[in-house]
């Protein structure tokens, strides 16, 4: 092979290099995202009693899901009311129980660390009465992207509930931490009998404006932009982490660049025949 050739193919494979650089850098960002395929995870902290004034933790757990559906009709999402059976005094399988109902529910979401105005803590308290004097149940909650199905994302220990006392409010305190990607979503929380697991009730967007349109990410995507200061007698800057990565791909192919060439051209002088000292002073090849 001559030597443009060989030229030819490493200043390809310069290029190359440098083009699989940047690629891998892109995927580095996205990936630093999260990606819409990926698993959800969530934290979550469970106080039984004490409401948000004197909460008392009893549990904490960690979530692990399939990715998040966000396509597909809602009605027809497959919850745990939707395919569990109804109990005594049933109003049907999709209205659970008579028997029980849920007083009220509201979310107070927090951790917002790139003030973007979404959040990926929701602090969920709920309270459920009953026509007995006391019961043991248990709630699983979901969540909707943008009208899209019902994605579980937490479940609640077992607790008891009073008849319609206001005392024995539950408060779920949950953090999502991966697969939730920015956008407004729907909770719907639904009720089961913890004996048997028979669907009791229901509460979410249709029944309060309090569980609609809540602005939420996981907290990947919640990481604040981070700048880098560069400081010079001359006086200093910020840029982002974006454009100092660029800037640090040009210079390794500035680098690369460079090394190629001195190899190059070292390997055309060992080609060439060595120079000849004349007398005269010439110099001959």
């Amino acid at each position: 092979m001559s030597r443009k050739s060989n030229s030819t193919l490493s200043l390809n494979i310069f290029y190359i290099m440098v083009f699989g650089l940047i690629v891998f850098a892109g995927s580095g960002i996205a990936l630093a995202q999260g990606g819409s395929d990926e698993e959800r995870t969530s934290i979550s902290r469970h106080h039984v009693t004490g409401g948000r004034d004197n909460p008392t933790k009893v549990a904490e757990s960690e979530e692990q899901y399939e990715k998040l559906m966000t396509s597909g009709d809602r009605s027809k999402s497959k919850t745990r009311g939707a395919n569990a059976k109804s109990g005594a005094g049933s109003a049907g399988a999709q209205s659970g129980s008579f028997d029980f109902w849920f007083y009220e529910a509201d979310v107070i979401l927090f951790s917002d660390d790139d003030n973007d105005g979404y959040f990926y803590g929701l602090d969920v308290l709920f309270d459920v009465d009953t026509v007995y004097s006391s019961a043991d149940v248990y709630a699983v909650l979901y969540l909707s992207h943008e009208g899209g199905p019902w994605n579980e994302y937490a479940a609640t220990e077992d607790f008891t509930i009073f008849g319609s006392s206001g005392s024995d409010e539950y408060v779920i305190v949950t953090e999502l931490m991966s697969g939730y990607p920015t956008g407004n979503y729907d909770l719907l929380i639904e009720l089961f009998d913890a004996y048997d697991g028979t669907f009791l009730a229901s509460y979410g967007p249709a029944d309060t404006s309090e569980l609609s349109y809540l602005p939420l990410e996981d907290f990947n995507r919640d990481a604040p932009i981070q700048e880098v200061v560069i400081v010079s007698e001359g006086g200093g800057g910020a840029i982002d982490g974006w454009l100092l990565g660029m800037l640090f791909l040009l210079l390794i192919g500035s680098a690369a660049r460079k090394i190629w060439k001195r190899r190059n051209d070292a390997l055309m002088r060992i080609d060439s025949p060595a120079p000849i000292w004349r007398a005269n002073g010439d110099i001959r090849f």
